[in-house]
């Protein structure tokens, strides 16, 4: 490369089951020229997420499929190096949805501005970003969860379960979360407070999960579907509420099949929604700054993984089907110029 010049990565093709290094093309472009009202956004830290892998194939859904031979797109953020535009100036830190990519030019209206004396920057692609709003809406606006309920969430060491789990203990519920690992439980457990945590990859998981949740389930947050969702249906409650959020155990199965979930929705009168956080775009700003008081005030923490290195981008998104991280997942790609 030349100083004129930075990498991009590409949807090289479209995987069936799990992708691999080969869905991924790195492409050497141009370092962008920027228009009137345009900036040019460094990249600092890319965020790689599950919805991404639906994003990979050629289907319809509530957001367009990533274009072949085209820079895939996802939360990133960035540095000013260059600006266009009177709202910004080189070296202000900003957060956008952005190329994967070592520079994107886009217009002043696709990035914001954050500060870095708030809270660090990472925050605003998890605890206090995409994730941490997806977890806020889905269970207060679908769970409702109230005093003395039992809450249960599948994927809870994740950036979204985790921060779906303190919350539900912030309205006085029982608080059960699914997780694969010892290290996971404990992290739960003992760092975040939930009152059980139960292992699925462990052959007496059903057992463990009625025991844990002996008084049945009011709300479930399913970050995970499968067989993980089929057996805490069995324990659905009177009038239990499911928030939909992902299913990330079939992302990368060609076919999937599972019982048929009717009867007990109907025995139950349960209430299950689908949801994406866009859903929610007109209350960000009252999610957000709700999100931020619990922070300062120490009633929610956060974990990251960081992986090192823009070459790394594809395997640290590999690893999400592989339950390698620990909360958020980032990549870090540079350090801002200015400390």
């Amino acid at each position: 490369m030349t100083e004129k010049t930075q990498r991009e990565i590409h949807l090289a093709s479209r995987p069936k089951g799990l992708p691999t290094m080969e869905t991924f093309d790195f492409v050497e472009k141009p370092i962008p020229v920027i228009k009137n009202n345009e900036v040019l956004v460094r990249t600092l830290y890319v965020s790689v997420d599950p919805y991404m892998r639906g994003r990979m194939m050629d289907a319809k859904s509530y957001i367009p499929p990533f274009k072949l031979h085209e820079a895939i797109t996802g939360g990133v953020v960035g540095e000013i190096a260059a600006s266009n535009s009177e709202a910004f100036q080189a070296g202000d830190l900003v957060v956008g949805n952005l190329n994967w990519a070592e520079y994107t030019a886009v217009s002043e209206k696709d990035v914001r501005k954050i500060d870095p004396n708030i809270a660090p920057v990472t925050t605003h692609l998890g605890i206090l970003g995409m994730t941490g709003l997806t977890a806020y809406f889905g269970l207060l606006d679908i769970g409702r969860p109230q005093k003395g309920e039992t809450v249960v969430v599948s994927g809870a060491a994740g950036a979204v379960g985790s921060a779906v789990g303190q919350i539900a203990k912030m309205k006085g519920a029982s608080v059960i979360g699914i997780a694969g690992s010892q290290e996971k439980i404990n992290y739960l457990k003992n760092e975040l407070g939930f009152d059980e945590a139960v292992n699925y990859k462990l052959d007496s998981f059903e057992d463990d999960l009625k025991k844990a949740a002996a008084d049945g389930v009011d709300v479930y947050f399913d970050n995970v579907g499968g067989e993980v969702t089929d057996a805490v249906f069995t324990l659905l409650n009177k009038h239990a509420r499911i928030a939909l959020c992902g299913a990330i155990s079939s992302y990368n199965k060609e076919e999937d099949s599972g019982p048929r979930l009717q009867s007990q929705m109907i025995k139950t009168s349960a209430l299950m929604k689908g949801f994406t956080v866009g859903d929610y775009s007109a209350d960000f700003a009252k999610g957000a700054a709700d999100l931020g008081k619990w922070l300062a005030e120490g009633k929610l923490t956060y974990e990251e993984t960081i992986v090192e290195g823009f070459e790394n981008i594809p395997e640290a998104f590999l690893g999400l089907f592989e339950g390698k991280n620990l909360g958020k997942l980032l990549v870090k790609v540079a350090d801002p110029t200015k400390q």
